[in-house]
């Protein structure tokens, strides 16, 4: 029988799944959905932004509602509450109804993730972190890969309401299994809430999602997006020096200071997940829009590179046992680096068995270094510093994700516009796909800082 921490981490990580493929199913039925609502499939796309601006923005108040309602509440009410937006973004009859229904299931989202995995948490002991914390990767790991496609054949097959619709038993399920099985943590101390640090972490976090979509439109509205981002950098520096100085912030920043937490979501982190979250955005379209292939054919490939996250999922652990988490992270983000880089090579013409190779080879080292990462953060994070570390590393995942894909279509439009074409080519794809293959290797002087003995505890390393 699962150990009761490793139940809580399965409801966990389903709960975290469907949240995640919520945010990246409609991106194939946006030309259906503006069909619907009489509107510009252009326009739609402000359903996506919508629903990752609001997440954005809520995740710095989870800690501090978690505290007073209870995780098991709070987790609990926020999967009602997002199962019901979701229904009624189905049954919208108009785009506004559409768009508010959707900020409210970003803002559900919000809670779900870093409160589900404070849950987890606080549920396991160190020794158990790298099994429990291997449960909550997988719906990032899949979720981006196999939205699109999924969203496409819904849409196709029934309608696009429906992507919606099947939130509706997950969450019934989600909802009755955490009941059952998730213990209630509430602290007895009721601290005020810190509306200053909430309002400038919002505002920073908000400006900066903003700023990132409006940068990676096809016509960016240039002054928009620098005053976006700039708003945000002020809005930060401001967020960051009231966090220090408060004597009940919103959010501690004290897991910042934990050498192994910084790597592995600022500095080596950040970098790495902006260059992997670059990847299932520049595929599908690469392949469809580059190659012309059908929808079914695109997907059909990006199985391969699904398969192939779930294929490492059975041996990451092992490895990282064997040789510790510094080496994977040094090692395997170079073979990360690479395999998106060698994705640039996938072409019509190459042979299938090759192609294959490839995206087994991008998926699977994929898996592991964010896998690596995850077990990584929490490495050094003590029991009283978790509640804080899993709502900065929610924020930073967040930020590192929208500014990957920000950049990809940056280079997208860079390089179609160094050609002086009205429409993209597969050089412009390869050239993002090689850039951002160069920037995750500039993840590794990052991970070169890290202890040989990091993480060891956790992982029962021999290196420790």
């Amino acid at each position: 029988m699962a150990r009761p921490s490793m139940r809580i981490a399965l409801i966990v990580a389903c709960a975290q799944f469907m949240q995640n493929l919520d945010g990246t199913i409609i991106v194939t039925a946006l030309p259906a959905m503006a069909q619907s609502f009489a509107t510009t499939a252009s326009r739609m796309s402000e359903g996506i932004t919508a629903y990752a601006l609001a997440a954005a923005v809520c995740i710095p108040a989870s800690g501090w509602l978690a505290d007073r309602l209870g995780t098991r509440n709070l987790f609990c009410a926020a999967i009602a509450l997002f199962t019901a937006a979701s229904m009624a973004c189905g049954l919208a009859a108009g785009f506004a109804g559409f768009i508010a229904w959707r900020l409210l299931q970003g803002g559900m989202a919000a809670m779900m993730s870093p409160v589900g995995r404070m849950i987890v948490l606080r549920n396991s002991e160190k020794r158990e972190l790298m099994q429990t914390l291997s449960m909550l990767v997988w719906p990032s790991l899949l979720a981006p890969v196999i939205g699109p496609p999924l969203g496409g054949f819904i849409t196709s097959a029934v309608s696009w309401r429906w992507i919606f619709y099947i939130n509706l038993p997950f969450g019934i399920v989600a909802i009755a299994l955490a009941l059952a099985a998730v213990p209630n943590h509430r602290t007895e101390e009721r601290s005020s809430f810190d509306r200053a640090g909430f309002l400038l972490l919002a505002a920073a976090v908000g400006c900066l999602t903003y700023g990132i979509d409006i940068a990676s439109a096809r016509r960016i509205d240039v002054p928009a997006a620098v005053g976006f981002l700039c708003a945000a950098a002020v809005a930060g520096i401001l967020a960051m020096r009231h966090l220090g100085a408060a004597r009940e912030p919103v959010v501690s920043l004290a897991p910042l200071r934990r050498h192994a937490f910084f790597v592995a979501c600022i500095s080596g982190g950040g970098i790495s997940r902006a260059a992997i979250s670059a990847t299932p955005f520049l595929l599908p379209l690469m392949l469809q829009v580059g190659f012309g292939l059908s929808p079914l054919d695109s997907g059909l490939l990006l199985l391969v590179y699904m398969l192939a996250n779930l294929l490492m999922k059975a041996v990451t652990n092992p490895i990282v046992r064997r040789f510790g988490m510094r080496k994977v992270l040094i090692v395997n983000g170079a073979v990360t680096a690479a395999g998106i880089g060698a994705c640039a090579l996938i072409s019509p013409g190459l042979p299938a068995l090759l192609t294959g190779a490839i995206l087994l080879f991008a998926g699977g080292s994929r898996s592991m270094q964010l896998s690596a990462l995850t077990y990584t953060a929490f490495a050094e994070i003590g029991a009283e510093e978790r509640s804080s570390a899993s709502i900065l590393s929610s924020l930073a995942q967040q930020v590192a994700s929208g500014l990957g894909v920000a950049v990809a279509a940056l280079l997208l439009n860079f390089s179609r516009l160094l050609r002086h074409a009205s429409l993209l080519a597969p050089f412009d794809f390869r050239l993002a796909l090689v850039a951002m293959g160069v920037l995750g290797a500039l993840a590794l002087f990052a991970y070169a800082g890290l202890a040989e003995d990091t993480g060891a505890e956790v992982s029962g390393s021999a290196v420790g």
